[in-house]
């Protein structure tokens, strides 16, 4: 009976110091780094990785708050990427478009950080919204070599509208709200006011030039808040104009955002499309 004891002891202290050997050998990710790209206190990126191509996070969260994308930028780390997670001026600090402008400068830095080559742009809602702004305004190809927005708010407008219909959910009404704030006034197109031209201005298919844009990969669920429809009023408008690398996908589900990659078959195809456009 004593033997017994003694190698059924011996058998839990070689179990404690396998599992803490296994332990030691998967260490934990290290932490990213802190740089900034402009004298706010906002305006600054955090980089996971240093080697692969340059990947760019634009956060969500109603442009009006910050949300976490640490751990999503590490998943992307891992296969390959320098990841490069962004954070902008939100509405309680500047109204628009000063939040276009942000990604804009980070965007410049993050080439020249990374040796002249153009990144790839991954958006969730509202900072979809700012990625795919990021390709399309001006000429969006000569900034950024692809755009993948999961839930992207295409229009601003739109969303303002649907915010206002009979039984719309707390999430469309906050949106609603949240566009206003953005806009620093509400549409209703009077001259000189300034808001017919700004909400233009926030709509992405008004700035879509075709060939001098950037490929876009565009996700939303079925059940999304922000639905389909904004995508898929972009990607006419993206089509029409010339471009041609422009992908609309609705996946099963109510999933918004950053959660849309929960679905491993969703991770997978946004992985194979970065790395094609990579």
């Amino acid at each position: 009976m004593a033997m017994r004891r003694t190698l059924l002891t011996l058998a839990v202290c070689g179990a404690l110091l396998s599992s803490s050997a296994a332990a030691q050998a998967a260490p934990e990710p290290p932490p990213g780094r802190l740089f900034h790209y402009g004298s706010h206190a906002r305006q600054n990126v955090t980089v996971y990785g240093d080697e692969g191509p340059a990947l760019m996070i634009v956060h969500g969260g109603y442009w009006a708050k910050d949300t976490d994308w640490s751990g999503r930028a590490r998943w992307f780390a891992a296969r390959g990427f320098t990841v490069y997670d962004t954070d902008y001026r939100l509405t309680s600090d500047a109204v628009w478009p000063a939040q276009r402008d942000d990604v804009h400068a980070a965007l410049r830095w993050v080439q020249g950080f990374h040796g002249g080559a153009l990144p790839l742009v991954l958006g969730s809602s509202a900072g979809g919204h700012l990625a795919l702004q990021a390709g399309a305004y001006g000429a969006g190809r000569a900034r950024v070599r692809g755009v993948v927005a999961l839930s992207p708010v295409a229009s601003p407008y739109r969303a303002w509208l649907d915010g206002a219909k009979r039984g719309a959910s707390a999430e469309r009404r906050a949106l609603r709200r949240a566009a206003e704030r953005l806009a620093g006034c509400v549409p209703t197109w009077a001259a000189g006011r300034g808001c017919s031209a700004r909400w233009a201005d926030l709509t992405v298919a008004s700035h879509a030039s075709g060939a001098d844009d950037a490929p876009l990969l565009l996700v939303h669920s079925a059940g999304d808040f922000v639905p389909s429809v904004h995508s898929a009023e972009l990607a006419r408008a993206q089509r029409g104009a010339g471009l041609s690398d422009v992908t609309v996908r609705t996946v099963d589900g109510p999933a918004h955002g950053g959660p849309l990659l929960r679905d491993p078959a969703t991770s997978r195809s946004v992985l194979r499309w970065l790395r094609s456009h990579a």
